[in-house]
């Protein structure tokens, strides 16, 4: 059993609230208004989080799955147009495909990183295609070089889903500055937070442009008109309140601290683990900085789960916050997908323009890769004490 229990990201032990989340949200709340319309709160996290990436425009929202829609909306698409996407991620980079009717079209990731396989990728355009979605998983990232030509060369929009990799680097490139937009989450569990919120970049100006207007009922607001002609388009209300740009104001300032103090630590377990056989730490490819949303163990002799399964048993059984697999399988086995559950009983867009079947085998390095991983919660308030206590909780079940 681990010493004490571990800071975590539901509770004050694992967050870095202090003062001045106080002081902006006191100030808010002073100031009467807690909307966006008629705040600045909000407003100077667009431009503070823009600035700090070196990128001229940011559009706030609601939440990391509401940031992925206003990049989707940013493209204009059409009615069974496709997206190409990895099997391994959250939902919400999936959903707002869907709620645009259009078609996610699942592509392989790599075995080690769990990362979208440029590969793969490749072969999965067809002329149907309008943009791929990197996700940075668990705070690695893609192979972004490959998938930026693979995107220029088709003339298709390269979206960054940053959701779990804030400051996570690629050939010292920050994460979101590569693609043509990228999106990230303020949800609890993330290295920085305002309970539920999202945040896009972009160096496009029309995308940035379309993208706040959809985040608003495609209301232009500076037209001053309360006449039928303001509603531009069919749009969301994916407004932040200015509560949540206080908080997570205060938040994006320390971020740079919040990974550095992550890498730290996870790098210094992964030094412990080195003379283990039965796991191994997770692979981070030379050019790339990791930053440790969750901590991937590796088993090395999986034997399709069962000894995956056991050790993740013992770890959650000795108070680390482990589980296995990350997702129990590729999204693409959810009945979402499979029945498939979409609108009513149409199977809209599927059975119109859906291409791929659903089924066991789709992504097989995906599935493979599930098999052999076990992910660790992994916070910025883990001491050196801490990270002892999970190795020796790791070199434990690693005898499994």
């Amino acid at each position: 059993m681990t010493r004490e229990t571990l800071p975590h990201f539901l509770h004050a032990s694992g967050r870095t609230f202090g003062k001045e989340e106080e002081q902006l949200v006191l100030e808010a709340l002073r100031s009467g208004c807690l909307s966006k319309t008629g705040g600045s709160l909000v407003k100077r996290l667009e431009r503070e989080f823009a600035a700090m990436l070196d990128l001229p425009f940011a559009v706030a929202c609601s939440s990391g799955t509401a940031a992925v829609h206003l990049c989707i909306s940013a493209l204009h698409l059409e009615p069974g147009d496709e997206i190409i996407v990895p099997p391994i991620t959250d939902i919400g980079t999936i959903l707002p495909i869907l709620w645009q009717n259009a078609v996610p079209v699942f592509a392989d990731v790599e075995p080690l990183t769990m990362t979208l396989d440029p590969k793969d990728v490749s072969r999965k355009i067809t002329s149907k295609t309008r943009a791929i979605i990197a996700v940075h998983l668990a705070g690695q990232m893609c192979e972004m070089e490959s998938l930026r030509k693979i995107a220029d060369e088709r003339k298709v929009a390269l979206i960054e889903d940053c959701s779990q990799a804030y400051w996570a680097e690629y050939k010292g490139k920050l994460a979101g500055t590569i693609g043509d937009m990228a999106c990230f989450s303020l949800q609890q569990s993330k290295h920085v937070t305002c309970g539920e919120g999202g945040l896009l970049v972009t160096r496009n100006q029309e995308f940035a442009q379309t993208a706040g207007l959809f985040a608003d009922k495609a209301w232009p607001r500076d037209i001053n008109s309360l006449g039928s002609g303001r509603f531009l388009f069919l749009a969301q209300n994916y407004r932040m309140s200015e509560l949540q740009g206080a908080v997570a104001l205060a938040q994006i300032r320390k971020v740079e601290k919040i990974v550095a103090r992550r890498r730290h630590s996870a790098d210094s377990l992964s030094c412990l683990l080195t003379n283990l056989t039965a796991v191994s730490a997770p692979h981070i490819p030379a050019h790339t900085k990791h930053s440790y949303w969750l901590y991937m163990l590796h088993v090395t002799q999986p034997e399709n789960g069962t000894h995956t399964q056991k050790i993740g048993d013992a770890l959650a059984e000795q108070g680390v916050p482990a589980w296995v697999r990350y997702i129990a399988d590729p999204l693409y086995l959810s009945p979402l997908f499979t029945q498939p559950a979409t609108y009513g009983t149409s199977g809209y867009p599927f059975r119109e323009y859906g291409a791929q079947k659903f089924e066991r085998g789709l992504c097989p390095q995906a599935e493979a890769a599930l098999d052999s991983v076990i992910a660790i919660h992994w916070n910025e308030n883990l001491n050196s004490d801490h990270v002892k206590d999970i190795a020796a909780a790791i070199q434990l079940a690693a005898k499994q």
